[in-house]
Order: structure tokens, then sequence, then C-alpha cells
């Protein structure tokens, strides 16, 4: 694991269940895109700070794993599965592709395809 990678760090940092190191993962002018959600696109780290304190309230066991990764140039492109228990007990599961870009170390713009996985309860 490098831990210059910036999707290693960001896997590390939600792994860390610290929303202030996920939110130092980004650029100040970091842009976030959802095209199957477009309205929840944004700008800024201190938003990323702002989901992520919200995603730990809902998940505090959060766990992030990366499945694949590609380079192209200067896209880094990554599939992504995030497990963890909501309040109720239930087992919650995202996966999909990011398509990101950095600059200077930091995650600068996102395309996020991670969508909710019907999880079987007797699994």
């Amino acid at each position: 694991m490098n831990t210059n990678d910036p999707i290693d760090r960001l896997k590390n940092a939600i792994n860390s269940h610290d929303p202030r190191q996920v939110a130092d993962c980004f650029t100040a002018t970091y842009r976030s895109e959802t095209p199957h959600r477009p309205q929840d696109g944004f700008t800024g780290s201190g938003r990323v700070l702002t989901n992520w304190t919200a995603i730990f309230g809902q998940l505090p066991d959060i766990q992030a794993e990366v499945l694949r990764r590609a380079t192209d140039g200067a896209e880094l492109w990554s599939e992504w599965e995030m497990v963890g228990t909501t309040p109720d007990g239930a087992k919650a599961v995202m996966r999909g592709p990011v398509i990101m870009t950095t600059r200077d170390g930091r995650i600068d713009w996102t395309r996020f395809y991670l969508s909710p996985v019907a999880v079987n309860a007797d699994r």
C-alpha cells in the first residue's frame, strides 16, 4: 500500500472513521459529480467533511475496500465496496466505480457511481 497514492489515502481515511482525515484527502476547490443523481453534486472539501460526518453517524463501522484500479494519464479509476451496519443493525453495502483526478497530491474532482446493493438478510 502506497500512502502517497490518493486512492489508498482515501481508503485509509474512510477506514479510520475520522471525517477530518477523509476531508483532508480533497482540495478546497474539490468538485464532486454524481451522474445518476446530478442534484447531489457539490464543490468544496468542507462539504466532504459534512457528508462524511453524517455517513459515520449512520454507519459507524463502515469499511472501504478498493476492488480494482487503473490509471489513464491524469485520471485514476477505481472500483469500491463499502460495507457498514446501520443503527438498527441492518447491513448496508455500496459498490461501484469512482473516477478521479488529483492536484497537489489531493483529490480535485470525482465522478461517483457508487450505488446501494440489495443485501440478502441471510448473509
